[in-house]
């Protein structure tokens, strides 16, 4: 069975909090697959990389979830913000596989694609005049999972925002996934288009879509080993 469209996530698990830049944490999955070390997130497989983001950005912590059962994610969060209130940017990444007791895989058409450290992402961008209360809409989505870690922060999504949304398949089943959301605050006055459904910016208005893709890609940076 293949799929167009994401599960909604349960979390399943305790928070892990924040880090001091510098020190290095299991990740909540595996003591063993991943851990972060300051802005980066090592991965030993699924893929194999480093992961590290711009010194702007601070670590806010990760977390598990279950996918109604149907698959395992591991979510950590970096975002540029003040002590508290609605964070400016931030990168939204999660690690998914599928479990065994089933034989799903990820359904991504490959319209729009970008390397990054030799990765490739199928990626789109997307605006909304509230991207906060997209999040809440199901209580039992990744997204409400992310919503409640910044919100042990005293941190929130932003409302006006701007998100680009990059999938990397690691296997040739499709069965795992990495993906990566990078957001940002549109300020008063922006000319970049909104509306409640959300806006397709990749058609729309191509050439913003371009400008947030390149702001994704400027404070992140991936090496494989």
């Amino acid at each position: 069975m293949t799929r167009s469209i994401r599960f909604t996530f349960a979390v399943s698990a305790a928070l892990i909090a924040g880090m001091a830049l510098g020190q290095s944490t299991p990740s909540p999955a595996s003591p063993h697959l991943r851990e972060v070390r300051g802005q980066t997130i090592v991965s030993k497989e699924l893929p194999a990389a480093s992961l590290t983001f711009g010194k702007d950005f601070r670590y806010v912590g990760g977390q598990k979830v279950n996918l109604y059962g149907n698959a395992e994610a591991e979510q950590h969060l970096f975002v540029k913000a003040e002590s508290r209130g609605a964070v400016e940017r931030f990168y939204w990444v999660q690690f998914e596989q599928f479990f065994p007791t089933n034989t799903y895989t990820y359904d991504y058409h490959p319209d729009r694609t970008t390397d990054i450290g030799g990765l490739q992402f199928i990626y789109d961008a997307k605006s909304w005049p509230d991207y906060a209360a997209m999040q809440i809409e199901d209580p039992a989505s990744d997204g409400a999972a992310v919503r409640h870690l910044l919100s042990q922060h005293g941190l929130a999504f932003p409302k006006r925002a701007v998100r680009v949304r990059m999938f990397h398949l690691p296997t040739p089943d499709r069965r795992a996934e990495l993906m990566i959301i990078y957001g940002e605050a549109l300020p008063e006055g922006s000319q970049v288009p909104v509306r409640k459904e959300g806006v397709a910016l990749d058609t729309e208005s191509p050439d913003s879509a371009r400008t947030f893709l390149n702001n994704a890609r400027k404070d992140l940076h991936i090496v494989k080993p």
